[in-house]
């Protein structure tokens, strides 16, 4: 039952979203300390939300970077002018208000290449844009596992203002535990302890997931082993069988090419004559 870190720049980040984890700053609730949090859970132990259900979502994930905390006066246009700084900008999308057509404050911006999305993930987080400081964070939404969206009452990060701060993202880890972690409850609920020992320094920058690389070789080792047939043995019966079968065949032979061989005999002798 002990707790965390000594250093208070030891964090640590979700590979998968649990929406009670993700309402706690160390990642140790093990209750719903509010409404949304609540709400969250049941859409998660109900399975409610499909990742790709939204007919939006037409980008590679891997490709593509969430923007957050955008100014309403930013447009797709000054936001590509500054995101294409980082690589070739394939798609973008400022998600607006569905009546007022008002800029939500968010986007999803997909590169040409994982490459150039990895460039921005690392140089264009807490950048100014239209004097707005942005967070930029991987696409969870098909990449997190368990993810549950904000208007369901997930989602990460927040602002102290709405009073409704989720951790375990890029700009809100989870802090070192200080209190005692209760592992039995925790595996109870399915949700993983803090990594005790294995922590990470508030200034290192997670990586986001890459795409796995399916290896042929692999694949071949994977495979189960082709069971090679040997020739059945024969049996004495058989083998008795087949050697009439080939005297026979040689004796014909042997007949007919010795009749064959008289025949040419009497036909030269009936010449000289």
């Amino acid at each position: 039952m002990s707790g965390g870190g000594d250093n208070v720049n030891a964090v640590f980040y979700a590979d998968a979203y649990y929406p009670i984890q993700a309402g706690s700053i160390d990642g140790t609730d093990i209750v719903p300390h509010d409404n949304a949090v609540y709400r969250a859970q049941l859409c998660s132990s109900a399975g409610l939300y499909d990742p790709f259900g939204d007919p939006k979502v037409t980008s590679d994930s891997y490709h593509t970077l969430f923007v957050g905390h955008l100014s309403h006066d930013t447009d797709e246009e000054s936001l590509r002018k500054v995101m294409n700084k980082y690589g070739r900008i394939k798609s973008l999308r400022l998600v607006r208000h569905i009546v007022t057509g008002a800029s939500c404050g968010y986007a999803f911006v997909e590169y040409e290449s994982e490459r150039e999305m990895r460039r921005a993930y690392m140089d264009a987080h807490h950048s100014l844009i239209n004097n707005s400081e942005v967070i930029v964070d991987y696409n969870r939404q098909r990449l997190m596992p368990g993810w549950i969206p904000r208007r369901l009452g997930g989602g990460l990060g927040g602002r102290k203002e709405s009073g409704q701060l989720r951790f375990g993202g890029r700009d809100r880890p989870f802090r070192a535990p200080l209190r005692p972690i209760p592992f039995d409850d925790l595996k109870r609920l399915g949700i993983p302890p803090p990594p005790q020992g294995h922590y990470m320094s508030r200034y290192e920058i997670p990586s986001p997931p890459r795409r796995k690389k399916h290896n042929k070789r692999e694949e071949s080792h994977s495979k189960p082993p082709r069971r090679s047939v040997s020739p059945r043995k024969r049996t004495e019966k058989e083998e008795e069988e087949e050697f009439p079968r080939k005297s026979r065949r040689s004796t014909d032979s042997g007949g007919s090419s010795s009749r064959h061989h008289s025949r040419h005999r009497s036909e030269h002798s009936s010449r000289r004559r």
